[in-house]
């Protein structure tokens, strides 16, 4: 009978001879791989001077040393070995968790190099390594537990003391005079989301740079937080307290902290500086709150800006729909009456007619009072610049929001205060940032917003585009909303609101063609002087004897310019005037008007207030430079009780339309009732209102 084959069954393995073999030939790889998981699992920092394989190699040596030497007994022997290492991880400030980490790593570091050294892994060798590791983890928990609770009563104390700080929200960090951090409490770790064990006690800055990396430290602004950064070292260097610096970090697992710090010197009895403490408070909540309420108010800025035009609009809007609606019926009126009087003259009709003009003025009289209000706004001293920015910041959705966005470019070059209402400063910004969006919202584009301040002690304003240049014709209509070919009639009537506001500040504005393509709208006010710069320019002025006291004194009135680019009105106050014996001259427009008057000089001028070039108050300004003898009177169907008082300087008399020819004839004949006086005011007086 054949008997069957047996297969040798394998000589049972030596765990203590395997492990010996095993660490003699791979002991450095054991101990790299080792230490890397610490790195990993405890989030170690690998500190450019600082070896932390060093401790572990010891480890390791001794126990080969104990394999080699003492076979089974290692099993009792190297835990010993291992104890003191427990007090030293104390020392290190790991926690008991690191501790129980480092050994678990060990264990798993052996088990896998010696299975991918073998290509197996006996029973018998893997329950010795595990073993040996659990006996020495043991013996070095024991060792850090009997540090942490049976040292002496001071060190109970601040163990205590310890535990107490463990579990408060606020993180402190002692730093001596020399810039090393010499405690640190475990809230400062898990805040910052990175051990502090590697910085405290070393006196070199290196370990707190290479955690701030690590945590991608920066300010609010984006800005890398450096360790001078660090409220402690500004602190020593100031030798004073550092309030509320900010932090953001990057935890490891994800997410962002803020965190706000603050550092407080400590001084010794005889008034030397013993260090600094520093705490460590979280924000984050705080800080997110903070960004929400900011991204809610700049949506409801932008919202603003919508609406301000908007509403705006619609109350003007309603405002000439009733006005238009009273006119009209004033108007079918006064065709009627005319009609019959082309039939038939009666008296009665003239009479009528007279009667209708008259009523005519009332309506447009209540009709300003709606602008009382904006005259009695409540002027300041309006820092341009700073409005310009509030200005941009409501109007951006707008401006960026559309299928073709308008960025704006900013050239702020910080001119100083004008004297202005603030709100109403700021809604003028934001309608000529938006009448540049319409002009932009076919392919967007880019708007220049520039401030400066000129020689001449005015502060200019230009909202510039890179357009097409504007048409002449459009540019004469631009701020007429009552012209029937205007392009863009509440557009018109918004501009033409802005420029009568202006003009009560004592300023202009005025729309212009680029030399290099493009238009602006430019604004010009007077700027505020301070008290020194006031004192510098009266210093300056030349002493050529003092002024002359009292009124000007007038020629014989016979010369007179009317300007208005109304041509109608123009011709007929001519014809109105020349039947009063008065040598009348027309010009449509204010530049015409200077030209006439450097070609020939008259004795007086009634100028429009409203022009589309010029204002009346403008060419007042230049005509007074040329004659300061001339009578000057402007001539409008506006509300002049809030105009600006260095306008109403400028002329003698302001006449309403409709206007009074009498009252008109008797001041421009004052000079003939009274030869040689001035009946008309002084310069500095108000002018008289016709």
């Amino acid at each position: 009978m054949a008997i069957p084959f047996l297969h040798d069954t394998p000589p049972p393995v030596n765990p203590v001879a395997a492990l010996l073999q095993l660490l003699e030939e791979e002991s450095e790889r054991v101990v790299r791989l080792w230490s890397k998981r610490i790195r990993a699992e405890t989030y170690e920092l690998d500190i450019p001077g600082r070896n932390l394989r060093a401790p572990l190699r010891r480890l390791i040596e001794e126990l080969v040393r104990l394999l080699r030497d003492r076979g089974t007994d290692t099993l009792s022997l190297w835990p010993e070995v291992v104890r003191s290492h427990g007090a030293r991880r104390y020392n290190q400030r790991f926690d008991a968790e690191d501790l129980a980490r480092e050994f678990k790593s060990l264990e798993e570091v052996l088990l896998t190099v010696y299975a991918r050294r073998n290509g197996r892994l006996e029973p018998e060798v893997a329950t010795f390594m595990v073993e040996l590791v659990g006996e020495a983890h043991a013996s070095a928990q024991a060792s850090f537990a009997r540090v942490l609770r049976t040292e002496e009563v001071r060190f109970r104390e601040a163990a205590v003391m310890e535990s107490v700080l463990h579990h408060v929200e606020v993180g402190i960090l002692l730093a001596e005079v020399d810039g090393t951090v010499s405690f640190a409490t475990p809230p400062v770790s898990r805040l910052i989301g990175m051990p502090m064990r590697a910085v405290v006690g070393s006196r070199s800055q290196s370990p707190l740079a290479a955690v701030l990396t690590q945590v991608n430290a920066r300010q609010p602004n984006g800005e890398s937080f450096k360790v001078a950064d660090m409220p402690f070292m500004r602190a020593l260097k100031e030798r004073g307290p550092v309030r509320g610096v900010m932090m953001v970090v990057e935890r490891p697992g994800g997410g962002e902290a803020t965190l706000e710090m603050s550092a407080t010197p400590v001084w010794e009895e005889e008034g030397e500086l013993a260090g600094v403490i520093q705490t460590f408070t979280d924000r984050t909540e705080a800080a997110n709150k903070t960004k929400a309420l900011m991204s809610a108010n700049d949506a409801v800025r932008r919202l603003q800006g919508r609406l301000l035009q908007r509403t705006r609009t619609q109350a003007l809007g309603q405002l000439a729909s009733g006005a238009a609606h009273a006119l009209n019926n004033f108007l079918n009126v006064l065709r009627l009456r005319i009609t019959l009087l082309r039939r038939e003259f009666k008296p009665e009709h003239l009479d009528a007619l007279d009667k209708t003009v008259g009523q005519v003025g009332e309506l447009v009289a209540r009709l300003q009072e709606f602008n009382v209000q904006r005259t009695e706004e409540q002027l300041s001293d309006v820092q341009v610049d700073a409005t310009v920015r509030e200005a941009l910041e409501m109007a951006r959705a707008e401006l960026e929001g559309r299928e073709h966005p308008v960025t704006v470019e900013q050239r702020l070059g910080e001119p100083g205060a004008v004297r202005a209402d603030p709100g109403f400063f700021r809604e003028l910004v934001v309608n000529l940032l938006l009448a540049e969006r319409e002009r932009l919202s076919d392919e967007g584009g880019r708007v220049l917003v520039e401030t400066r301040r000129e020689a001449d002690g005015w502060v200019t304003l230009r909202v510039a585009d890179s357009s097409t240049p504007y048409e002449a014709e459009d540019m004469t209509r631009m701020f007429d909303p009552l012209n029937r070919e205007s392009v863009a009639p509440q557009l018109s009537l918004l501009l033409a609101v802005a420029r009568n506001q202006v003009q009560r500040w004592g300023g202009e504005l005025t729309v212009e063609n680029l030399p290099e393509g493009g238009a602006a709208f430019v604004v010009r006010l007077p700027l505020v002087r301070s008290a020194d710069e006031a004192a510098a320019v009266v210093a300056a002025r030349p002493t050529e004897g003092p002024e002359p006291a009292g009124p000007r004194r007038f020629q014989q009135t016979r010369r007179v310019l009317v300007v208005d680019d109304d041509l109608d009105n123009a011709r007929m106050m001519a014809e109105v005037l020349g039947e009063e014996g008065y040598d009348v001259k027309v010009a449509n427009s204010g530049d015409v008007a200077l030209k006439m008057w450097d070609e020939r000089r008259y004795d007086a001028a009634l100028l429009d207030a409203v022009m589309p070039d010029m204002s009346g108050w403008e060419v007042a300004r230049e005509l007074r430079k040329r004659s300061p003898q001339a009578l000057l009177a402007i001539v409008t169907g506006m509300d002049v009780r809030g105009q600006n008082r260095a306008n109403l300087a400028l002329v003698d008399a302001v006449f309403r339309k409709p206007i009074d020819v009498g009252a008109l004839d008797d001041f421009l004949g004052q000079a003939e009732a009274h030869p040689g006086g001035g009946g008309g005011g002084g310069a500095g007086a108000p002018p008289p209102s016709a």
